[in-house]
């Protein structure tokens, strides 16, 4: 049997999924992120996080390499990603992946109080005294663009609003 048939098979026969955008960010706890040093060195690192309209806050400390690339408004991408367990090919895993633009939360501001509330509905009482120690800021994390991605050959560009835009269908999967 020839492989590189089958896959091109495969890959004919797959078919987009319906986007389920807002079901993955609703089933999703943490988000990954990624950041960039002053030197342009890459860190990634994770956070809880809260939905707020169309933005996503997080509550870091500076204790993390992170928390100062995202203060300093470098560069960021985030991403939302199907658990392991509960995914059937490993290789397809759905994901969205966010390229957002980053602001500092002035303490004890409105946004602030707010979004620490909807943090404690979220993630529970150790919420309370972390927004407490004066080491740990309020990162609003600002998606311009992304990409959603639940199967093979079921890849979309997604907007500023997280509104999928178009299906990626104009690259082709090549093989050797």
């Amino acid at each position: 049997m020839n492989h590189t048939n089958t896959q091109d098979e495969a890959q004919k026969k797959a078919k987009p999924i319906a986007p389920k955008v807002k079901e993955l960010i609703a089933n999703t706890k943490s988000i990954i992120l990624a950041t960039l040093d002053a030197e342009g060195n890459p860190n990634s690192s994770y956070a809880p996080f809260v939905q707020v309209e169309n933005t996503f806050y997080i509550l870091v400390s500076f204790m993390a390499r992170h928390t100062k690339n995202l203060a300093e408004g470098r560069k960021t991408s985030i991403m939302f990603i199907e658990d392991e367990s509960a995914t059937k090919q490993i290789y397809a895993r759905e994901r969205l992946t966010i390229e957002a633009t980053t602001s500092q939360i002035e303490r004890d501001s409105e946004t602030w109080n707010t979004v620490v509330t909807h943090l404690k509905e979220t993630h529970g009482k150790v919420v309370d005294v972390i927004a407490e120690m004066k080491d740990f800021i309020l990162i609003a994390l600002q998606p311009t663009k992304g990409s959603y991605v639940n199967g093979f050959g079921s890849a979309y560009f997604v907007d500023e609003n997280l509104e999928i835009m178009e299906h990626r269908n104009d690259v082709n999967h090549q093989s050797k």
